[in-house]
């Protein structure tokens, strides 16, 4: 039943079906399929809705009345208001099931093509500190939850003049402006907690300013944290403020404080965005830059370098690659939106001849340098479109590929690279990719040329709605 409230649809008593995709889950209600965010299957709530359609409606929970017995407790204090991870209150081996499911669904609903068995997915072995990058912001909002911003209220203490504190974390869930201030994260290994807290802590006690996300002011801004299997360590500071007498007490303390930072650097910002691509990090400490490991092969990682995040599972993951790839030795390999050159480079002892071209300018640099460090003398990069650099003359210098793999980013490839593609005609494609919705889209673009003959879920992210998937395509005959 549905009662009215100031115009907004609260629909009681919901039972929770199923799990939909990117993060949401499914309910039925008054002949509707009902969106619901930060619920779980077996959950039964009231659901205030959004948007609400003729078929089809969104919304979230007010009140749960019973809970799953799916769940289980998180194991993080801030899990619920920071936007970092979306599943700890399922089991892993629950998770992964959604993510198989989502998968599957996919492929089917959007891809619309003949699939063959969808094989169980690879899940990750260590499900907590697998990240080798994380980014951490500074701020002058700390973000309160409802519970503490009643309980302030309550006591007396104006809930807005407290929250107007330095805190550093990540970004509260829906809010731009609001920061969870983090005690112990557990994305990244140790050290990288004590380096926020030692950061923050160093600020405040020098009443250094916290950088102010609405007036686009103050020094403390962001963080970039790298820690690879290694055991090299990057660490890099960004200040809204070109300000030496702050820069180099803080910047000693840490390089003191924590040795174990291999690299340290600084970046001045003062845009009013966050991006770093168009900024040039200065070297305070080390040789600028990091070097991690996938088997044999070393990849040197600068600030502003591209890089799977979860090392050991991107070591499964291209092993899936490489084998879908089902390379003797003979074979000329393209690697589209190559990046830095890491699939490309993990394939290389495989394939007779590697050509890997990428749009940025700046991965192709690193491509080529990441090439010299392991001696590799039959890859070549090139910067610029697929679509204008594979040309019948390219292909006549360099051979037309026996294998492409191709990763590209969330959005999927652009349909004239999916043209290009068919145009190509390898005998085998390999189709790495971190949205299976952009995928299925493209393999139905691809079904005329091409069969779709195995299919591979990895999971990169654990307690995260994200998915990857590897899809293996043979050409028609």
């Amino acid at each position: 039943m549905a009662r009215k409230k100031r115009k907004n649809i609260v629909l009681e008593n919901i039972l929770i079906e199923d799990y939909a995709a990117e993060g949401r889950s499914i309910a039925h209600a008054n002949g509707k399929v009902i969106f619901v965010e930060q619920a779980v299957p077996g959950d039964v709530v009231d659901i205030r809705l959004g948007k609400n359609k003729k078929d089809w409606a969104e919304g979230a929970p007010v009140i749960f009345k019973s809970y799953s017995k799916e769940r289980v407790d998180p194991f993080c204090a801030h899990f619920g208001v920071c936007g970092g991870c979306q599943w700890q209150m399922l089991p892993y081996e629950q998770q992964l099931h959604y993510k198989q499911q989502q998968v599957k669904d996919q492929l089917q609903r959007i891809g619309k093509i003949p699939l063959p068995e969808i094989r169980p997915i690879l899940g990750a072995s260590q499900t907590k500190w697998y990240r080798n990058k994380i980014e951490y912001t500074f701020g002058t909002e700390l973000f309160l939850p409802k519970e503490q911003f009643n309980a302030l209220k309550e006591a007396g203490t104006n809930p807005h003049e407290y929250g107007k504190q330095g805190v550093a974390g990540f970004h509260a869930r829906g809010f731009w402006d609001k920061i969870v201030d983090l005690q112990t994260c557990y994305l990244q290994a140790a050290p990288t907690n004590a380096i926020r807290l030692a950061v923050k802590d160093f600020a405040k006690a020098h009443n250094y300013s916290f950088y102010d996300l609405r007036r686009h002011s103050g020094f403390l801004r962001t963080m970039q944290i790298r820690l690879c299997e290694t055991g090299e360590l990057m660490v890099n500071l960004v200040m809204g403020e070109d300000d030496e007498e702050k820069r180099t007490p803080l910047l000693n303390e840490l390089a003191e404080k924590f040795p174990q930072i291999t690299t340290l650097l600084y970046t001045i910002n003062t845009k009013r965005n966050d991006s770093l691509h168009d900024l040039e990090p200065v070297v305070y400490k080390g040789k600028g830059y990091v070097i991690e490991k996938l088997e044999e092969y070393q990849f040197k990682i600068g600030p502003q370098s591209f890089f799977q995040t979860n090392t050991l599972q991107a070591v499964e993951l291209y092993r899936i690659a490489r084998d879908f790839a089902e390379l003797t030795g003979n074979e000329t390999l393209y690697d589209l939106y190559c990046g830095t050159g890491s699939i490309g480079i993990f394939c290389s002892k495989k394939a007779a001849k590697v050509i890997g071209v990428e749009l940025i300018d700046a991965a192709i640099e690193d491509a080529k340098e990441n090439a010299a460090l392991n001696g590799l003398e039959k890859t070549r990069f090139y910067a610029g479109d697929v679509i204008d650099i594979c040309t019948d003359s390219f292909f006549e210098q360099h051979g037309r590929p026996d294998v492409i793999v191709t990763d590209p980013p969330r959005a999927g490839m652009h349909e004239k690279l999916v043209n290009k593609i068919n145009e190509m005609a390898a005998p085998t494609v390999v189709y790495v990719s971190c949205n299976p919705a952009t995928q299925a889209r493209d393999l139905a673009l691809l079904n005329g040329k091409y069969e779709v003959t195995k299919v591979q879920p990895v999971d990169m992210f654990p307690h995260t709605l994200h998915i990857e998937n590897v899809v293996q395509l043979k050409l028609r005959t």
